[in-house]
C-alpha cells in the first residue's frame, strides 16, 4: 500500500470517526502530551540531579528537585492510565459501531452475495477485519501525540545538552528508515493472505460444527481432518512468515541504538575525563538518548503496524462499499395489496450469464386461490418464489401484484405482504415464542400462541421444559424436522399476510409429520393467494390451478382432473409414476411408466396418498 493509497483510507477513517469522538480524543491527546512532556522532563532534570546535588552538593535544592521528579512521575502515571482507558473505550465503541454497520450491510445485500460467499469464512473475516479500523486510529493518535512528541522533546533535551553528540546519535536514522520501508513493502501481501487463510480455517470449523451429524454419518472425519489440517498448516506458515518479516525492524533498531549509545558514552566519558567537566550534561544526554529509544522504535514500527491495520480496514470497506443489487428504485412506492392477484408477464432470468433459467415465463395466480407449480428439478420452480420476493431481479419481463410492478415498490412493503414457508425451515437463536414472533414483531403472546395452535404445534410446544420460552438451540437442533416446520408455519400464520408462498413445505417430512403440517397449511391457505411448489402431487390435487413447468417455461395449465386425462401430458405421466411406482419421481422425469400403467382415479388415489404420505 503506497502512501498515495494509504492517505485516502486514513482520511476516510478519520472523517467517519473523528467528529464522533473529537472531545474524547482531545482529552486523550492532552494526556499523551503530558506523558511525552514528563518523559522529556525526566531526562532534562538529570543534569541538575548530578551537577547540583552530587557534584556541587547543594542541600537546599534536594527537596525541590526530588519534588519535581515525583510530580513528573505522578503526572505521567495518571496521564498514562487515563489515555489507556479512553483509547480502549473509543476502540471498543468503534468496533461495536462497525459491527452494526457491517450487519446492516449484510442484511441489505442480495441473496446472490450469500450464494457466492461461504458464511463461516465471511463471519470470521469480518471479525478479524473490523479491528483494523480501531487500530488505525489508536496507532495514529498514540504515535503522533505520544511517541513523536516524546521523541521531539527528548531530541530537544539532547541538543540543549550537546549538539555535536546529538548529530552523532541521529546518524542511525537513515538506515532505520530504509529498513522500515523495505519491511512495509514485504508485509502487505503476507497480511492479506494471512487474514484470508485464517478466515477459511475458522469458517471450515464452523461448517463442521453445523454439519456434525453428516460428518459422523459418512465417516468424514479423516477427510475433513486432512483438509483443515492443510489449511491450518498454510495459515501457520503465513503467520510465521508475517512474524519473521514484521520483527526484522527490532534487531536492526537495537543494533543501531546500541552503537549510538555506546559511541555517545565513549565520547562523553573521554571528554569529561580530559576536560574535567561536570558529568551532569553528559548523563542527561545519555538519559534522553536511552528514553528516546522506545518512542523511536515504536515510530519505526508505525508503518508496519499501519500496513497490517489498513489491510484489514480496506477489506471491511470493500464490503461496506458493495452495491446493493436489489435496492429500491428512486421514488419507490409502497405496495398496496387489495385482492392479491399475481402475474408473471414474459419473465426471463438467469443466475449466471449464458445459462438462462426462465424463458418468457407467463402465468397468473388468481387472488384468494391456490396455484400449484410442479415440474422436474431444474425447471425453475423455486426461482419463481425467489423472483416474487425480489431476492433477484428478472432480466426481462415484469412481475406484478394487483397490477403494480414489484420492481417499482419498496422491498419492505413487498415482503411485508408475503408469508413464506420453505422446504428447509430455519429457526434462529432464542425461544420458541421468539421464533414465531419473527413473523410479526408486534404480535402479542396470545397471537403467537394462537398461531402455534393453528399450526398444530401447541401440543409439542407445551410439552417442552419451558413451554413457549424454551430455547430452540442452533437452527432448532433440539426439535424434529416436523416440529421445526410447524413453527415456521406458525411464523407465517402470525404474519397474517395476503400472499402465501409454500416451497415444498412437506417434502422432507415423514407421514405423520406431513399430515400435521398439511392440516396446518390447509388452515393458513384459506382466503389467501397461495403459490405452492411441490414434488408430491398428492399435495396439489386440490389446487385451483396447476402450472406444469419444464426448462423454465409453462408447458401445461389446468386443474388436476383435466391434466391427468391429457393423453401424453407431462403431468399425467408424473402422476402415473407417483401413483404406481414411487412417491417422489419428479426428480427423474426421464423415467417412463410401464406401458400398462394407467392413471388411477384421482379422488381414490388422492385419499390413498394423503393416508400414506
Amino acid at each position: 500500500m503506497t502512501a498515495e493509497n494509504a492517505f485516502p483510507l486514513l482520511k476516510r477513517v478519520i472523517a467517519e470517526n473523528g467528529r464522533e469522538y473529537r472531545w474524547t480524543y482531545a482529552f486523550t491527546i492532552l494526556c499523551l502530551l503530558l506523558v511525552a512532556g514528563t518523559t522529556a522532563f525526566s531526562a532534562w532534570i538529570m543534569r541538575d540531579v548530578i551537577n547540583e546535588i552530587f557534584y556541587r552538593r547543594r542541600e537546599d535544592l534536594i527537596w525541590l528537585i526530588c519534588g519535581a521528579v515525583f510530580a513528573a512521575f505522578l503526572i505521567r502515571g495518571l496521564a498514562s492510565y487515563m489515555q489507556a482507558i479512553l483509547l480502549q473505550r473509543i476502540g471498543n465503541d468503534i468496533v461495536a459501531r462497525y459491527q452494526k454497520r457491517v450487519f446492516a450491510k449484510l442484511l441489505d445485500l442480495g441473496v446472490n452475495f450469500f450464494s457466492d460467499a461461504r458464511s463461516g469464512a465471511l463471519a470470521a473475516r469480518i471479525n478479524q477485519n473490523i479491528g483494523g479500523i480501531r487500530d488505525i486510529l489508536s496507532v495514529t493518535v498514540t504515535s503522533v501525540a505520544r511517541d513523536l512528541v516524546s521523541l521531539v522533546g527528548l531530541v530537544g533535551v539532547m541538543v540543549s545538552q550537546d549538539w555535536l553528540l546529538s548529530l552523532i546519535a541521529l546518524l542511525i536514522a537513515p538506515p532505520l528508515i530504509l529498513s522500515v520501508v523495505y519491511v512495509s513493502r514485504r508485509i502487505r501481501g503476507v497480511v492479506h493472505e494471512t487474514v484470508l487463510l485464517n478466515s477459511h480455517v475458522i469458517g471450515t470449523m464452523q461448517e463442521v460444527a453445523q454439519g456434525i451429524t453428516v460428518v459422523k454419518a459418512f465417516t468424514m472425519e479423516n477427510q475433513l481432518s486432512s483438509r483443515i489440517g492443510g489449511l491450518i498448516d498454510r495459515a501457520h506458515e503465513r503467520a510465521d512468515k508475517l512474524a519473521s518479516i514484521s520483527e526484522r525492524v527490532t534487531p536492526l533498531s537495537d543494533i543501531l541504538a546500541g552503537l549510538a549509545i555506546a559511541g555517545v558514552i565513549a565520547y562523553g566519558g573521554v571528554r569529561a575525563i580530559n576536560a574535567d567537566q561536570p558529568p551532569g550534561s553528559v548523563l542527561s544526554f545519555i538519559t534522553a538518548l536511552m528514553l528516546a529509544y522506545e518512542p523511536a522504535k515504536r515510530l519505526a514500527r508505525l508503518q508496519v503496524n499501519l500496513e497490517r491495520a489498513m489491510v484489514n480496514a480496506r477489506m471491511i470497506y470493500e464490503l461496506l462499499d458493495m452495491d446493493v443489487r436489489q435496492s429500491d428504485v428512486p421514488g419507490a412506492s409502497k405496495l398496496e395489496v387489495s385482492a392479491g392477484r399475481i402475474e408473471f408477464d414474459r419473465v426471463d432470468f438467469a443466475y449466471h450469464e449464458g445459462n438462462p433459467v426462465l424463458h418468457e415465463l407467463s402465468f397468473v395466480a388468481e387472488p384468494g386461490k391456490t396455484t400449484a407449480i410442479v415440474g422436474a428439478s431444474g425447471a425453475g420452480k423455486s426461482t419463481v418464489i425467489g423472483l416474487l420476493q425480489r431476492f433477484y431481479d428478472p432480466a426481462g419481463g415484469m412481475i406484478a401484484i394487483d397490477g403494480q410492478d414489484i420492481g417499482q415498490v419498496t422491498k419492505a412493503s413487498l415482503r411485508g405482504a408475503i408469508a413464506y414457508v420453505s422446504q428447509q425451515p430455519y429457526l434462529f437463536e432464542g425461544s420458541i415464542r421468539d421464533n414465531i414472533r419473527y413473523g410479526r414483531p408486534d404480535a402479542t403472546d396470545a397471537e403467537t400462541e394462537e398461531a402455534a395452535r393453528l399450526a398444530n404445534a401447541e401440543d409439542f410446544v407445551l410439552a417442552q421444559p419451558q413451554g413457549y420460552d424454551t430455547p430452540v438451540g442452533e437452527n432448532g437442533v433440539t426439535l424434529s424436522g416436523g416440529q421445526r416446520q410447524r413453527l415456521s408455519i406458525a411464523r407465517a400464520i402470525v404474519r397474517n399476510a395476503p400472499i402465501l408462498l409454500l416451497d415444498e413445505a412437506t417434502s422432507a417430512l415423514d407421514n405423520d409429520s406431513e399430515k400435521l403440517v398439511q392440516d396446518a397449511l390447509d388452515r393458513v391457505m384459506k382466503g389467501r393467494t397461495t403459490i405452492v411448489i411441490a414434488h408430491r402431487l398428492s399435495t396439489v390435487v386440490d389446487a385451483d390451478k396447476i402450472i406444469v413447468m419444464e426448462a423454465g417455461r409453462v408447458v401445461e395449465t389446468g386443474i388436476h382432473s383435466s391434466l391427468i386425462r391429457k393423453k401424453g401430458g407431462i403431468y399425467a405421466r408424473f402422476y402415473a409414476l407417483q401413483g404406481e411406482r414411487a412417491p417422489d419421481l419428479l426428480e427423474n422425469p426421464a423415467a417412463k411408466p410401464e406401458e400398462d400403467a394407467a392413471p388411477a382415479e384421482p379422488k381414490d388415489n388422492s385419499r390413498r396418498r394423503r393416508k400414506t404420505g
